[in-house]
Parts: structure tokens; sequence; C-alpha cells
């Protein structure tokens, strides 16, 4: 049996009703107050008049003799059906707040917003065009924001490198390194899988990581390795130190012969190194037999497989801004 109190929690029932639900699953029962059994009309509740409290009571026997009892305060939700009545308001509203009739607002009249909306149009020299003085002002900043954003083309010497592949933006892009680094094997460990085969621009980032994490479950012999190599690479450009190299995934070894001459030439001006005609390892674990990984041929670009642990190739690094 649900009860509506008013006044206080021990006030008089203006409304009662009673449902017979059954629980689920969980001992949970729901129920929709104003839709049980009653003689009684939920629509004739007057909210606007003092508080109200909600009080329930259970018989788990489905009699009426009700042992479990519970009473609450309405609070805010059902105050809302009282916000109704607020559609049959006729009559003219007057602004009576004391703080909107002393301040300026209080006077604008219909001119006045004339004057405003003429802002975009003749000055009459009543009107304060402090709004357009910030909009213009605002206007530069934002074009002057705009022409400092930086944008990268392929061959530039930046962000540690050369480049030599940028996104549509021009902000994004890939940079390899201008020095040769010493040759080494693949991987200097026990044969197995490192689970590195992203391809595709950035992927050569992940790889790496895989490559140097798998040393440490399969095993590692102590000897310098390729991805190793490029991961512990620093480069100083105008007092910047570079280091979140890595070793390039097949499609951006791809990318980057592609480009060698470029990167030959700023590499050579900036006392770097030209590649050398002689492969270069990629990220890329050859998933056909996981003792083997993709090498790029500098000479003309062909991609084939090498065995990890027993030919010693270049390695090139690369780093994406």
């Amino acid at each position: 049996r649900v009860s509506i109190l008013q006044g206080s929690a021990s006030g008089s029932a203006i409304y009662t009703e009673t449902h017979t639900p059954t629980t689920n699953g969980n001992g949970l029962i729901s129920i929709e107050i104003g839709d049980g059994s009653t003689n009684d009309n939920f629509a004739d509740i007057n909210w606007a008049e003092g508080t109200y409290f909600i009080k329930t009571e259970i018989a788990p026997d489905g009699s009426t003799n009700y042992s479990i009892t519970g009473t609450s305060q309405v609070l805010s939700v059902p105050y809302a059906l009282h916000a109704k009545t607020a559609d049959a308001l006729t009559e003219e509203i007057i602004e009576s707040d004391p703080v909107f009739s002393e301040s300026p607002a209080a006077n604008i009249t219909n001119q006045h917003i004339t004057n405003i909306n003429n802002l975009s149009g003749v000055n009459t020299g009543d009107q304060d065009l402090s709004l357009l003085a910030t909009q213009a002002a605002l206007g530069d900043s934002i074009s002057l924001l705009r022409s400092e954003i930086k944008k990268y083309a392929i061959g530039d010497y930046a962000q540690g490198g050369v480049v030599f592949w940028v996104d549509e933006t021009g902000q994004h892009g890939l940079v390899c390194a201008i020095e040769e680094l010493y040759p080494t094997t693949w991987y200097a460990g026990t044969n197995g899988s490192t689970h590195a085969i992203g391809d595709g621009v950035y992927a050569g980032k992940d790889n790496t990581t895989l490559i140097i994490a798998a040393h440490l479950s399969i095993g590692d012999n102590g000897n310098m390795y390729a991805a190793r190599l490029c991961f512990d690479y620093l480069f100083n450009q105008n007092d910047i130190v570079y280091g979140d190299w890595f070793l390039p995934s097949k499609h951006e070894s791809t990318l980057m012969i592609q480009k060698k001459e470029i990167i030959n030439q700023v590499a050579i001006a900036h006392g770097g190194d030209a590649f050398l005609d002689e492969f270069y390892w990629t990220s890329v674990e050859y998933s056909g037999n996981n003792t083997m990984a993709w090498v790029i041929n500098a000479v003309d670009g062909s991609l084939s497989y090498a065995y990890k642990n027993n030919n010693v190739g270049r390695s090139r690094p690369i780093r994406a801004f």
C-alpha cells in the first residue's frame, strides 16, 4: 500500500492506493505510483500546498496486515507535475526584481537595439564599436596563428632528419636519420615469433617495441640488433635531442627509398651519409617463417626476406612527427 501524506511524515493521507506485484528473480518489485487500485484521484493532489511524504507498507503474506513500512519526503521530481499549471497563466507578468530595475539593462529601448544592429554598417556616432574592434583583433590573431602553424615538405631538414613523407595537412609525417649506423643482425637471441608483422605508415614504431619486448621473453645473446640500434639512436639538431626513433616497416622503408636521392642530397649537405648499395632491415617479421625478416634493397627498392640471426644488414632509423 502506498500513501501520500501531507505536511509531515505522520501527516494525513490525502491519497492511498494498493498494488499486488510479483517479485522478479532477484526479489525486486517495480510499481508506478498513481497506477494502483484506489478510490482517490491522483490528479487532485495540489503539489503547491506544503510538503508531501510517501509512505509504503508491505504485507509479505498478501493480506492487509502490513508489517514492513517506510516513509520518505517527496523532493523535486514529482513537483514537475505542478509546473503544468504554468500553461494556464494568462495575466501579464510584471518584472519586480529590484536588481534588474536598477540596472542599465532596464533602460534598453528599441532604438538602442537598432544602434547595435548598425554595428555592421555605418557608424552614426552613437554606437560602441568595441565589439567590432575585438572581432577584428581576434581575426588578426587567428590569421597570425594559422600562419605560424608549421607545414613541412619532402626534403626539409627538420624534426631531427630529412622529411620523406607528409600527410595531407603537411603538419605530420616521417623523417629518416641522416647518418648510417653500423650493420647488425635483425635479431640477437633464440629464434621465435616476435609478432612484429604490422605494416603501413607509423607501423614501424609498434613493431620496434614488439621486437625489443620479445628479446626479454624469447632470449637475448647480448649483441646489438637492428630494432634496438634504432631505438637507442639519438640525434641533436639545433640543440634539440631527438630520441624516439624506430626501425621502419616495409611500407615506410619503401617510401624512404623512393625519396633516396633527395635524402642523400640533404643528408650530405648537413654532414650526413648517403644510402649504401646494400640491403636494409625493415621491422616486419616474415610471417611464413619466423626465423626470417623482410629487407629492402637500397639500389632498386625491391623487398625480400633474410634470416634474422645469420645475416648482417644496415638500419636507417626513422621517427614520426
